[in-house]
């Protein structure tokens, strides 16, 4: 995947070693290319090797527009904005989403940009961050309901 540069608000660090955060803060935000090519490596890495994912046939006799990403890859992806915010994929401590649309995948050398990008939504008694995910291809909302429960960045 070809990978956009990381934008978002960019917090000093605290006496106690953690870079502050607060309800509202943008922790980060990133651009994904998806391309075919992405969703051939993906389902050899998964061993999801449904067609929905790879032929455009059997994607417009399941009444979509043409071939669709993984998921998971999304899922992934979202993730992955947390994980490079954070310096650590443990620093995770949950996550979860709902699928609301699929991510379509042009069979052209561009495929198509899913943006990911993290806000807080709480900072809990412990220290750890409630996090809200948005996340779209084009100016669609693929994923709702995308939360997660993060460690604050270490300084």
């Amino acid at each position: 995947m070809t990978d956009g540069s990381t934008q978002g608000a960019v917090p000093t660090e605290t006496e106690q070693g953690a870079v502050p955060a607060e309800v509202g803060d943008v922790l980060a935000e990133r651009e994904f290319t998806v391309t075919r090519a992405d969703l051939i490596r993906y389902a050899g890495a998964s061993g999801d090797f449904n067609p929905l994912h790879w032929s455009d046939r059997i994607a417009k006799d399941a009444e979509l527009p043409s071939v669709i990403s993984h998921g998971m890859l999304t899922m992934a992806l979202a993730a992955r904005v947390l994980t490079d915010w954070a310096g650590d994929p443990g620093a995770v401590v949950e996550y979860g989403a709902r699928f609301a649309r699929p991510v379509v995948v042009p069979d052209d050398a561009y495929g198509v940009v899913v943006t990911a990008s993290a806000a807080v939504r709480g900072v809990r008694d412990d220290g750890l961050l409630e996090v809200e995910l948005t996340v779209r291809a084009g100016e669609q909302k693929v994923l709702t309901q995308a939360r997660a429960v993060v460690r604050p960045r270490a300084a």
